[in-house]
């Protein structure tokens, strides 16, 4: 049996053979980080936002991140532009109702400091980005739904109206008469064009935001990603942030958002953690070629990117230099 005198030998033997190998990763180290392509200043601020009703949300954001406001000031600016849209059906205001003809909203919002609040199954609040952002500041929770999401929002000020428009309602009865009851809901690329947006402002904080009316004519009390902190939405400050659209059970399954930032995290630029999101979300999913799921993604230096299941999906980024509408690669 080696005594202490031999093991401390054979130690100092195997640290001393051990130096070369150290010294050599970490020459392997600097070379690479040499080689390593200059990525140039950081780029601020920035607007991300999804769908073509992205640039009109990155617009109303802009003003306010331009003039050194908060992140999450203009997320929340820039998101009830759709939400009081009647033209768009997938948010807000004359987004499509449930089976039951009841129009029921979904929004979660989260700023730089990990901050985050939500609500779902809300009914009759024009703007339930605002009533999240309202649960997150003055409330001990983070998610209030229902008529309990409905009671809070009407106690902080919020004004009650009907959500459901007359074109909406004609379409509905339109669908219902064609399927019925029991059919379930339509699953295309028109039926969730959920309006997620992230922003980067100029003191380099990240701030949130995802609001939805959900999948037209979907059962009622039904609730999709966009509300789900980590699914539909999420951020971290110290790496970037993420949202998604698309059908949204799928995009829960996968934990979506949490897994682009993650995937952020270990090094990966927002473009390619969008395309290995998606690719976790089509593992989880063997429906995945009939439906559509989407990410966009924005790190800490403001590089942006996205990716989805089918060509269609596109988003808006607005910078000092560019404001565009970019269609996102596709899988298929």
């Amino acid at each position: 049996m080696a005594d202490r005198r031999s093991f401390l030998k054979a130690s100092a033997l195997g640290a001393a053979a051990g130096l070369p190998i150290l010294t050599a990763c970490a020459q392997a180290e600097d070379e690479a980080t040499a080689q390593a392509p200059d990525q140039g200043p950081a780029v601020r601020p920035v607007a991300l936002a999804t769908w073509i009703h992205g640039v009109d949300a990155n617009r109303a954001a802009w003003p306010i991140l331009e003039s050194g406001g908060r992140a999450l000031d203009a997320v929340e600016a820039g998101v009830k532009v759709p939400e009081a849209d009647p033209a768009i059906t997938s948010v807000g205001y004359g987004g499509a109702p449930d089976r039951d003809g009841r129009v029921t909203l979904d929004a979660c919002i989260m700023d730089e400091s990990g901050r985050c609040g939500s609500v779902a199954f809300l009914e009759h609040i024009l703007h339930p980005i605002s009533v999240a952002r309202r649960v997150m500041e003055v409330t001990p929770h983070v998610m209030l739904v229902g008529q309990g999401a409905l009671d809070f929002a009407l106690a902080q000020g919020f004004e009650r109206q009907d959500m459901l428009t007359e074109e909406a309602e004609a379409n509905w009865r339109r669908w219902m008469s064609e399927n019925g009851v029991t059919a379930p809901p339509p699953i295309n690329a028109e039926n969730h064009d959920t309006i997620g947006m992230l922003t980067l402002d100029r003191d380099g904080n990240l701030s949130g935001a995802c609001t939805t009316s959900g999948a037209a004519y979907k059962y009622h009390g039904r609730v999709g990603d966009s509300p789900i902190i980590g699914a539909g939405l999420y951020v971290d400050n110290d790496v970037g942030g993420a949202t998604a659209t698309g059908w949204g059970e799928a995009v829960i399954r996968a934990v979506g958002c949490f897994l682009v930032v993650e995937l952020m995290r270990q090094g990966h630029p927002p473009d390619e953690a969008c395309r290995l999101a998606v690719e976790r979300v089509i593992e989880k999913n063997p429906d995945w070629r009939d439906i559509q799921v989407g990410f966009i993604a924005l790190d800490k230096r403001g590089r942006y990117g996205g990716y989805c299941i089918a060509p269609g999906f596109n988003y808006a980024a607005k910078t000092p230099d560019l404001d565009e509408l970019i269609d996102a690669p596709s899988r298929l």
